[in-house]
């Protein structure tokens, strides 16, 4: 174990603990006592493990019992933050794979032109990708990128298209602007995802913009309703 980080390996290991059913959700975690001992450490290093499984929403603290395990038996999607399918894979120890569909050169549907608020006629990269959880279709992923994007290769959006543009190209990526909703099936929902008579998706809308705020991105991910739970965290001050 990392001396220096201690606190963020115990952390890693109860988060895995939790996510493998060793503490089921409902069910408290050992006292702090406890978890001293098992990992040869202070209760205040116990602690700074506590807070991080805290902010990420795998417990919460009970005044007088202790640290309850949520439920987490849906994938976690954070709302605030930008994160991309593939850190969300690792984070949530995701059995998942990507299978892209269309990757072309075309001009912006008119729609997607008015809600990041471009000319219509605007060209773009239109990328659609198929993403696998435990061997079902469950998210329709639609990228557009909207500045001079150069041809990516299908292997690098199977892969992760945010690692390439910042580690390859050098993409400063800082922030988005989302919209959740429901909607109804569309044609390509019913045509590429597992449904079970689902009627509906949610439809998280991202423009995404860079360090100098130039907008190069817009985002449609369609998510099969039964798998996702969309959390925030929010924290009186």
């Amino acid at each position: 174990m990392n001396k220096k980080n201690k606190f963020f390996d115990i952390y890693l290991e109860l988060e895995q603990d939790i996510t493998s059913g060793v503490y089921p959700a409902g069910t408290l975690l050992p006292s702090e006592n406890v978890l001293a001992k098992r990992f040869s450490v202070s209760r205040e290093t116990i602690r700074k493990a506590l807070v991080l499984l805290l902010e990420n929403g795998c417990i919460q603290k009970l005044q007088g019992k202790g640290s309850v395990v949520i439920d987490r038996e849906r994938y976690s999607f954070p709302v605030s933050g930008l994160t991309s399918f593939k850190e969300l894979q690792k984070s949530e120890h995701m059995n998942a794979t990507t299978k892209v569909i269309r990757n072309e050169r075309t001009i912006l549907p008119d729609r997607i032109a008015d809600f990041a608020g471009l000319p219509h006629g605007s060209t773009c990269l239109a990328i659609l990708r198929v993403r696998y959880l435990e061997d079902e279709a469950t998210i329709l992923d639609y990228d557009y990128l909207l500045d001079k994007t150069e041809p990516i290769a299908n292997e690098v959006l199977e892969d992760s298209l945010y690692q390439y543009l910042e580690n390859e190209k050098g993409y400063e990526i800082s922030y988005a602007q989302k919209e959740i909703t429901v909607e109804p099936l569309n044609a390509e929902d019913k045509k590429y995802l597992a449904l079970h008579g689902d009627t509906h998706v949610v439809v998280v809308k991202s423009t995404v913009f860079l360090k100098d705020t130039t907008l190069f991105q817009y985002t449609e991910s369609r998510h099969r309703l039964d798998k996702f739970r969309f959390i925030d965290f929010a924290r009186r001050r």
